[in-house]
């Protein structure tokens, strides 16, 4: 392990313990900076606009998770069912959205919910509206188009431990005059948590940070901390109030993560010890 455990201190560790100790700067910049102070984090607590993009931030990631959830959930489980044979040109389908750039992807979406895009077009001929509406630059294209991009990760989260479900289990269950709906209630459900639960950490981590996607669907109507600490970075150059709105982000997805393995990975796995 010690070639991987090198690699994270070199390119992640560290690099991250500097960013930690530019936030601690008093000042706007890091030129001839010295000293301690929690004026950055201040600033930001301080500040109504900042807690506001905080909590809008904070909710657009947790509808992007319950969405994932809903949408990823059962195509996960159907690919996790599926003789291998089949299941191949699935994963295929849902694994190559991920190997598209981001940015193409993103101008996908402005083509399709532009004004004279596909959506409108469909739209207008189905009768359903009379001209062309403003789809882009708000919260729920926004919405959408995160789902879209995190979709993957749910599914194949959820694929990947409902592979490991024994299909007798199931069996058992509607042997003892159980209906589906409580089959999966009870059994399928509480033996996926884990996978349920790793997608929605990494969803949670990569809706939160998110930038380009709300900067170019959104525009100023959708904003979010991803946002602002590129402004504050690279069109301001004030890398300790960046650095702490980064680490502010930080703190709230490791906290999420480590909450949600207090309170349903543990319980799950207490009692069970190796012999």
């Amino acid at each position: 392990m010690a070639p991987a455990l090198l690699t994270l201190i070199v390119f992640l560790v560290i690099p991250a313990g500097i960013v930690l100790r530019i936030s601690f700067f008093p000042g706007s910049t890091t030129i001839g900076a010295e000293g301690y102070s929690l004026a950055q984090y201040g600033k930001f607590f301080g500040n109504s606009l900042y807690l506001s993009v905080l909590g809008e931030t904070v909710s657009y990631a947790v509808i992007v998770c319950l969405g994932c959830l809903v949408l990823g959930f059962p195509v996960g489980y159907s690919l996790a069912r599926h003789p291998p044979y089949q299941r191949r040109l699935r994963m295929l389908m849902v694994i190559v959205p991920l190997t598209l750039s981001l940015v193409i992807v993103v101008f996908g979406w402005l083509v399709l919910l532009g004004r004279q895009g596909l959506v409108n077009n469909i739209l207008m001929w189905l009768g359903i509206i009379s001209s062309p509406q403003q789809l882009l630059f708000n919260r729920t294209a926004v919405v959408v188009v995160l789902i879209q991009q995190f979709l993957p990760f749910m599914i194949l989260s959820v694929m990947n431990v409902v592979m490991q479900i024994d299909p007798v289990l199931e069996q058992a269950s509607t042997s003892l005059r159980a209906s589906r709906a409580r089959t999966f209630i009870k059994v399928i459900i509480p033996l996926s948590t884990p996978g349920i639960m790793a997608g929605l950490s990494l969803i949670f981590v990569m809706a939160v940070s998110a930038f380009v996607t709300p900067r170019l669907v959104g525009g100023p109507r959708a904003q979010m901390i991803g946002g602002f600490v590129y402004d504050q970075i690279l069109s301001t150059s004030n890398w300790p109030f960046g650095a702490a709105m980064a680490f502010i982000l930080f703190a709230i997805g490791f906290g999420l993560m480590a909450a949600l393995n207090a309170t349903i990975i543990r319980p799950l796995t207490r009692g069970l010890h190796v012999r």
